[in-house]
């Protein structure tokens, strides 16, 4: 897969992404799978991980001012 940006190669990398779920929520999701661009940077998340990502927020303490989770496929 080509990067969207530069037209890089996009590679597998396993990282942590912050989320903003409100205006004081944060959530930082550790070992995520992604896409990233071995030129400039850019990542994608594929779909079934960003839906994955979506259930993992819905079940955060919306008072929580930063949670970090774990992603688990």
């Amino acid at each position: 897969m080509k990067c969207h940006v530069c037209g890089g190669k996009m590679e597998p990398k396993v990282t942590s992404l912050p989320f903003k779920v409100t205006d004081s929520t944060i959530v930082v999701v550790k070992d995520l799978p992604t896409l990233q661009c071995a030129n400039c940077g850019e990542y994608l998340l594929e779909s079934a991980v960003m839906r994955r990502v979506d259930e993992i927020i819905k079940r955060v303490d919306s008072a929580a001012e930063l949670e970090v989770v774990r992603f688990a496929a």
